[in-house]
């Protein structure tokens, strides 16, 4: 099993993530941290083989913990700069994995890592080609965080309206908010309560039929 730790400032985001690690064949959650202090503390106490790291910690930025965890590292953030994603490369994160992504996007970074680390485990002397098929699995099932035909952009922008406004919204409220159709806002909340990424029950009235309402999960 690879032993992995999450680290995100918002505990239950840390679950979800912790949920989504599960599902995936060979990895178990062995932990979670919320600070980058706690980070540090819980890959001495259980050292990891992986660790799902987030940038936005609250008494330090993740980046800045990155280069002294010596563990296999996955960037999980909403930090979409280009600052940040040069400095968690730079760092040696093996992957950066944009807020808000589905079950399938992160079981795919996994599956691509576990196999990335099945062929480092032998122990041999590699030649070039060797080298040149490590990098091509670690990225080799890596998806845009859009379902098809949808745009990965749009998507962000649903999903940031849900966050801001710290409430459930409808369709029709999100449509109206970001001037789109309510049919388009339907699609792009659809898909993402179907990732987890958002929350999804009934919203009764006084009159008439229920409506769906979406709350920002998180994940």
């Amino acid at each position: 099993m690879i032993r992995t730790l999450i680290v995100d400032d918002d505990f239950r985001v840390a679950g979800v993530h912790a949920g989504f690690v599960e599902e995936v064949d060979g990895f178990a959650v062995v932990g979670t941290a919320h600070t980058a202090a706690e980070a540090r503390a819980r890959v001495r106490e259980l050292t990891p083989d992986l660790v799902l790291l987030d940038v936005y910690l609250p008494d330090e930025s993740g980046l800045a913990v990155l280069p002294e965890l010596q563990t296999d590292t996955i960037v999980l953030s909403a930090a979409t700069d280009s600052a940040s994603v040069a400095a968690a490369i730079r760092a040696g994160a093996l992957n950066y994995l944009i807020k808000p992504f589905t079950t399938r996007q992160l079981a795919e970074r996994l599956t691509s890592y576990a196999r990335f680390r099945g062929l480092l485990a032998d122990g041999r002397a590699f030649a070039q080609d060797d080298v040149d098929r490590a990098y091509r699995v670690l990225h080799d099932q890596d998806r845009t965080s859009a379902p098809k035909g949808q745009s990965t952009a749009t998507s962000r922008l649903v999903s940031e309206q849900l966050r801001r406004a710290g409430r459930p919204l409808s369709a029709a409220e999100v449509a109206g908010e970001l001037g789109m159709a309510r049919a388009t806002a339907q699609r792009y909340l659809t898909a993402l309560a179907e990732s987890g990424t958002v929350q999804m029950r009934l919203r009764y009235g006084a009159t008439g039929r229920p409506e769906h309402e979406y709350r920002w999960s998180g994940a």
